[in-house]
């Protein structure tokens, strides 16, 4: 049997069978990283959304749209049975600009719960087609082939470009399957062919052409549409940088070492100035098995450094398939773990796997624009103890689409150099409470670690390629700080300044575990934090920064938290910052992943300036099981994938322990939600 509030035993509120099917218990298991390494203690409304580039015309930076002005009344706090809550936050005669809404309670209600004045409405859920002729959805009659053609599972990174004039290019991630969740009558020591083929296609990522509405600010799909797209494990994507064509990319299949089929547990993104999608591949160690058998020392260890271990998996791909199998094909995990680049215009385009970004458990990858008009991309790696990672072009962006620039921007990512952040507090040794040192803030300096740069290695004992291929080795032996699972990072277009989500770090402190610094300034870290990250001179090609933590997470009764010295009586109670994004009046936005305190995962906004910074206001909440993704926030909607719902441990098809979005009677599916007010404004929300 089941609960509503079951919870792992792992760091955060994850369900056991979301920690087992996401990232393959890793929570559970030691963590990788076992180095000895040193740790140290209003914009215009009609700006275009940070989550949209243009297609044509001068090439700029990402930049973030006018927030709604989300107006509403207070309402009684609601916890069970209503899709609209507001909160008993202690009266406030303003909120800051962008975030004047009703704000939402904490609850577990089995619905996404919005603010009273809104509307919702799901765009695409998993199993809707993308083309015609393919059947609907099915839970007891899916195939590979429909699936190949259809929505796939636990939709992750959100972002929505320019189309037409009443259109736009929806590009979504899918993370993970949950096939106990996906098949009636599943079997997992002994899965079927055609199931483990259906949990295939469900991966990998989708190019969705949608209609925008009329009236409102709902979305719906265009089936058929010439963009769309699947990509899944059978799909083929190109190695390029300087590690492609390396003797430890090379298999049977592929001896060249360039040409890789599928890519696996993508999770957060970015887009790039140039029009493009970046898809970071996350915990892509799960689905390999009997890395136990290898016992040559060097390669044991980079596997068992990418929490690759044991014989079988819990999927068992490897039955069916051999190159999910390491003893049959030892560098099949290697062509894994990169960040993969996407033309959504062009749906014949190989996508590519950028070497150049370094190969770990890539949560995002965020560009921005540099004063001289190069590209950084910020990059997350979502382990514990693991570290924040920075990309430079060597070359500038090309600005217009002619055929040159497109030419020229489409190897921009495959030259430049990678680096490693390291963070250094100035108030000394931190005690693990969370309590803030005597100078009122946990802050300081740091510097970017150069790693390679083409194929020159900065890194003693270790060539350009392995630095690429083993990245978090290289990291390991420069003395990068170890983090508390930075995942989502995001620039802001309005400040410049660089915001990390550091979801959480329950073994922080441990016995035999790095203890707190004034990065990671908690012990025991189960409810995570944020860090606010400026580079000198503003500039992204910068090598050095200066940072401080600007959220420490949880309960704000709780004594270890802090929202930017707001006032913690007037805030939303907020626990494990996955996704990050922003509106156009410089809010950041925040989904999280694993609420551990009770209630289920929801959309934040966080004001950044003026006497506002730090109120943090709850917007919505998602269904019994699921954590909040995506997000995307522009002029007309705010968007999110509800990824996973109904996962809570006991649960399956024939018990399901949610029925969104379809009702009584049928089973959870992973969905992509538009929520918009009931009541359009002039010049926009």
């Amino acid at each position: 049997m089941f609960t509503i509030e079951d919870r792992s035993a792992h760091n955060s509120g994850r369900s056991s069978l979301t920690c087992l099917y996401r990232c393959g218990n890793a929570c559970a298991n030691d963590a990788p990283n076992c180095s000895d390494n040193e740790y140290f203690g209003d914009m215009m409304r009609a700006a275009v959304s940070r989550r949209s580039v243009l297609r044509a015309g001068a090439v700029i930076g990402a930049v973030g749209l006018a927030a709604p002005v989300l107006g509403g009344g207070s309402a009684a706090a609601a916890t069970r049975g209503s899709a609209t809550a507001t909160s008993g936050l202690k009266a406030s005669p303003t909120f800051a600009p962008g975030l004047e809404f009703a704000t939402v309670a904490p609850n577990v209600v089995d619905d996404v719960v919005i603010p009273e004045g809104f509307e919702k409405g799901v765009v695409i859920g998993w199993g809707d087609p993308l083309f015609k002729g393919v059947p609907a959805f099915d839970v007891h009659a899916q195939t590979a082939e429909a699936q190949r053609k259809q929505f796939g599972f636990n939709n992750d990174y959100l972002a929505l470009l320019p189309y037409g004039r009443d259109t736009k290019l929806m590009v979504v991630n899918h993370e993970y399957t949950s096939e106990t969740m996906m098949f009636p009558g599943y079997d997992p020591a002994n899965p079927t062919r055609e199931q483990v083929e259906i949990a295939w296609a469900a991966h990998g990522l989708a190019v969705v052409a949608v209609k925008l509405a009329d009236r409102n600010g709902s979305l719906r799909p265009i089936v058929g549409d010439g963009k769309n797209r699947r990509l899944h494990t059978g799909s083929e994507f190109e190695l390029t940088g300087p590690a492609a064509g390396h003797e430890l990319l090379r298999t049977t299949a592929d001896p060249a070492g360039r040409t890789v089929l599928g890519t696996l547990n993508n999770c957060g993104g970015g887009l790039t100035p140039w029009g493009t999608w970046l898809s970071g591949e996350e915990n892509f160690n799960q689905y390999f098995a009997n890395a136990a058998t290898v016992t040559e020392p060097v390669q044991a260890a980079r596997l068992k450094r990418y929490g690759l271990g044991g014989t079988a998996t819990e999927r068992k791909w490897e039955r069916f398939d051999d190159r999910f199998d390491i003893a049959k094909e030892p560098n099949e995990p290697n062509r894994f773990g990169w960040v993969v680049e996407v033309d959504p215009y062009d749906p014949h385009s190989t996508p590519k796997k950028r070497t150049a970004l370094g190969r770990f458990k890539h949560e995002a990858a965020e560009p921005r624009i540099t004063s001289d008009g190069r590209v950084a991309v910020y990059m997350g790696d979502d382990e514990r103890f693991d570290y924040f990672y920075k990309f430079v072009s060597d070359k500038k962006v090309a600005r217009g689409q002619n055929a040159a620039a497109r030419r020229r921007n489409a190897s921009l990512l495959d030259e430049g150099t990678l680096y490693v952040a390291r963070f250094t507090g100035d108030s000394g040794p931190v005690d693990g409470s969370g309590q803030l040192p005597e100078d009122g803030l946990f802050d300081g300096s740091g510097e970017w670690i150069p790693l390679v740069r083409g194929t020159q290695s900065f890194v003693d004992g270790m060539s350009a390629a392995e630095v690429l291929l083993f990245t978090r080795q290289a990291a390991d032996k420069v003395g990068a700080t170890k983090m508390d699972r930075p995942e989502d990072v995001e620039p802001s277009p309005r400040s410049g300044k660089v915001y990390i989500a550091l979801t959480n770090n329950s073994n922080r402190g441990a016995t035999g575990a790095a203890g707190a610094d004034e990065a990671n300034p908690r012990n025991s870290n189960k409810h995570g934090h944020v860090i606010e990250l400026t580079e000198a001179q503003n500039d992204s090609g910068a090598t050095t920064f200066g940072w401080s933590v600007l959220l420490l997470c949880g309960d704000p009764q709780d004594p270890s938290t802090y929202f930017a010295g707001f006032d913690k009586s007037q805030v939303s109670p907020i626990s494990c910052p996955d996704n990050l994004a922003f509106d156009g009046y410089g809010n950041l936005w925040i989904s999280t992943d694993g609420n551990a305190l009770g209630s289920h995962d929801g959309l934040f906004g966080l004001a950044l300036e003026g006497s506002y910074r730090g109120q943090v206001k709850q917007f919505l909440s998602v269904p019994n099981g699921a954590e909040t993704c995506g997000p995307h926030i522009d002029r007309e909607r705010v968007m999110v994938c509800v990824q996973h719902p109904g996962e809570v441990s006991g649960a399956s098809v024939e018990a399901p322990a949610s029925t969104w979005p379809d009702g009584p009677g049928s089973v959870p599916r992973p969905a992509v939600v538009a929520v918009w007010p009931k009541r359009r404004r002039r010049g926009g929300l």
